[in-house]
């Protein structure tokens, strides 16, 4: 069983420097020409909006992160590749002693990041980069790709188990999912969210999460008759006696089921369950359910599948279905109903010529993009009790610890809300001068940790009043940075 969370060495190749867009290597070999290259910058990764229509999101993928950054380097290949590429003009598009230098790029920063498993809310820091310009500008594409997606897809599979409750939660995506990463990822990220296991034989191997599945209807297809493809599927799999029943007649299928069952009986097994995959689940659910208790099956499972999310399922048990497990794929893997984060990368502070550290804001029209200056990081303050949320305040290290009051995104001035709360910092150290400090619980630990801060968190009826924003002196900074810009 792996003991961490992340294989992307094992998986593609060990240099991951091209995993990138080219106006990054543009951008990193202008910084190297005007000398600028080695200085330092922070930049911060993180979300505008929440996902969904929600308040929050659930932090997802720094094993991946962490495989990027320790992996941050060109082989001679790559640079070979690179300096065959040619500008408009037909000239080489980088010039040789950018090449050198980029093959012996090692990545010397210090990250700071939100553990895996966390709450995370618009505009706070997923992952804090302070490093040299250019390698820091080099990982944006990679960090990106790697967090938003992992992201997005634990805090869908997050609602979904919301929506089932105590039932199971099979991940099913793989063969609807966007091509061979976009299932590992997806699988792994909806194991951390709450699935409880997963069809992806792959992402068992490398993730040790649990594998489950049954049989398609190819399988019933195969053989004569419903009856002969159940008992040979039986005799194959004598302790995962889970029928497909819907090829045909799904009621029907259910009566075969059981009669298969009874075979197994006699042998010493036992019918495990049936699936459904089409037609109104609520009404054939319930007929199935009487079908088996009448066939002396009570303990046998439902499974259900079929274009399933938290939306349907929620539905599907008003109507009262007697579902017990929920197969969940294509609006999972590929999060149907929102395909991606939005997640930003931002540089908010660089180091001048003297070494003296500047503040940096990208500014916008559109308010919610305007981004945040400084050394950030984010002051959580919760119930000593019971670990129910109080306040959030971002702010800035380089001025110290936050205030006892915030500016929320409106304006609005609020108190910090510490009543018999305790206080820790979200972000927290990964790499220390380019050396790995933070060692990646097993995966399952952290799913245990997703489960219980999504249950805290949506304990709370509404987040429109939830005291969160920035800190008093971060805002006037930001405001003051706006005003000089204007």
């Amino acid at each position: 069983m792996p003991a961490t969370a992340s294989h992307l060495p094992q998986i593609y190749r060990p240099a991951f420097g091209l995993l990138t867009d080219l106006y990054q290597l543009t951008m990193a070999a202008g910084y190297y020409d005007q000398r600028i290259h080695e200085r330092k910058a922070i930049f911060h990764l993180f979300y505008r909006k929440a996902p969904f229509g929600g308040d929050f999101a659930l932090a997802a993928g720094l094993p991946l992160a962490i495989d990027l950054i320790r992996n941050l380097h060109f082989s001679a290949d790559d640079v070979q590749y690179l300096g065959r590429l040619q500008g408009a003009t037909g000239k080489p598009l980088f010039r040789e002693p950018f090449l050198n230098y980029l093959q012996r790029l090692k990545f010397r920063g210090t990250v700071h990041a939100v553990p895996e498993g966390e709450i995370v809310l618009p505009h706070e820091p997923l992952l804090r980069i302070e490093g040299t310009l250019l390698e820091c500008q080099l990982l944006e594409t990679a960090l990106l790709t790697v967090l938003n997606f992992s992201t997005l897809i634990a805090t869908k599979a997050a609602r979904i188990k919301a929506a089932a409750g105590e039932d199971e939660v099979l991940e099913f995506g793989l063969r609807r999912a966007q091509g061979i990463d976009g299932g590992l990822t997806a699988s792994r990220s909806a194991y951390i969210g709450g699935c409880d296991a997963t069809s992806n034989v792959w992402a068992g191997r490398y993730y040790g999460i649990p594998v489950k599945g049954t049989h398609a209807h190819s399988w019933v297809m195969a053989f004569p008759s419903e009856d002969a493809a159940f008992a040979a599927y039986a005799a194959a799999m004598p302790d995962n006696g889970i029928f497909l029943v819907d090829t045909y007649d799904t009621l029907e299928g259910v009566r075969k089921a059981v009669a298969t069952g009874k075979r197994l009986r006699e042998q010493g097994h036992e019918l495990l369950g049936i699936r459904l995959d089409s037609g109104d689940l609520a009404a054939l659910s319930i007929s199935a359910r009487q079908i088996l208790d009448e066939g002396g099956f009570p303990a046998a499972k439902i499974v259900a599948s079929d274009s399933l999310d938290e939306y349907a399922i929620k539905e599907l048990k008003g109507r009262g279905a007697r579902i017990d497990v929920w197969g969940i794929g294509t609006r999972l893997a590929t999060s149907a109903d929102q395909p991606a984060l939005g997640g930003v990368y931002k540089l908010a502070a660089i180091q001048n010529a003297a070494g003296e550290w500047e503040p940096r804001i990208k500014l916008s029209d559109t308010a919610i993009k305007t981004s945040n200056p400084g050394k950030l990081n984010v002051k959580y303050y919760y119930d000593r009790r019971d670990g129910y949320p109080l306040s959030r305040v971002i702010y800035n290290e380089f001025t110290g610890e936050p205030a006892n009051e915030l500016v929320r995104e409106n304006g609005a001035v609020s108190t910090v809300e510490k009543t018999n709360g305790e206080a820790r910092d979200l972000l927290v150290p990964v790499f220390t001068d380019g050396v790995l400090v933070f060692a990646p619980p097993t995966l399952a630990s952290t799913r245990d940790r997703a489960l219980m801060n999504w249950k805290i968190w949506s304990a709370r009826a509404s987040y429109a009043a939830f005291p969160a924003g920035l800190d008093p002196r971060l805002h006037a900074l930001k405001e003051e940075l706006r005003t000089a810009s204007a």
